[in-house]
């Protein structure tokens, strides 16, 4: 049977998704173990305020820089994906650019961490992320279309990118991008883009703009987490 539409989550729900491990993760960056070697985070447990749902404010300017870059650069990804759904929805002309901008976002976060895990990581990252958009316009095009069955596959391979983007990352950041976190944080953001996608289709727009309210507050929180352990795994390069 051809869905009538996506998979509906209420907007209080959609607040309350960003798992309670990724803020808990957050708070940890400024708790350092004897796990953490021999360059354990000095400069996140020295931080005594804090900011955005938790995280340890980001104390010296190279901290800042870092953290407004990552937001920055998520903030890009959900509002040129919302651009690209709102285009692709109405039948823009404008989509074909719209989607190459937001193709381009996904170069510019791999380029962001190459100072810290490599070109090839960098390059890596980036090309799942490109595979996550490309894959997200094969799903707007079936659900559009009415074709449960190339919606069916286009929706797993979705998800099974998004667990690939998180494996990835955790595979970088173990201790403070432990695997089921990213894959929670990568599964709500991938969740809320579908609620946003699936009202915007149908023309519940008020519903679609709740929906992307709830995708910005989700994607800062990811942002800081990505930004967070990152301090925190090269706490030298932040001092």
């Amino acid at each position: 049977m051809i869905p009538t539409r996506f998979p509906r989550i209420s907007r209080r729900s959609l607040m309350l998704t960003v798992p309670v491990a990724l803020a808990g993760l957050l708070l940890a960056w400024a708790v350092p173990t004897a796990s953490a070697g021999a360059n354990p985070p000095a400069a996140p447990a020295a931080a005594t305020g804090h900011g955005h749902d938790g995280a340890p404010a980001p104390r010296t300017p190279a901290q800042v820089a870092f953290h407004d870059q990552m937001r920055k650069l998520w903030e890009d990804h959900i509002t040129w994906t919302r651009l690209a759904i709102v285009t692709f929805a109405d039948g823009s002309n404008g989509f074909p650019a719209t989607a190459t901008r937001l193709l381009a976002n996904q170069q510019d976060i791999g380029d962001a961490i190459k100072p810290y895990y490599g070109q090839a990581a960098g390059d890596r990252l980036a090309a799942l992320l490109h595979d996550h958009i490309t894959i997200a316009v094969e799903v707007l095009q079936a659900a559009k279309a009415g074709d449960s069955a190339a919606l069916a596959d286009a929706s797993t391979r979705w998800y099974a990118n998004a667990n690939d983007i998180a494996d990835f990352l955790a595979s970088a950041n173990p201790r403070f991008w432990p695997d089921a976190v990213m894959r929670g944080a990568m599964k709500t953001h991938l969740d809320q883009t579908l609620t946003e996608a699936s009202d915007e289709l149908h023309a519940d727009y008020p519903a679609s703009v709740a929906a992307y309210d709830a995708v910005h507050a989700h994607i800062l929180a990811m942002a800081d987490l990505l930004s967070s352990g990152i301090i925190a795994q090269f706490p030298k390069r932040f001092h």
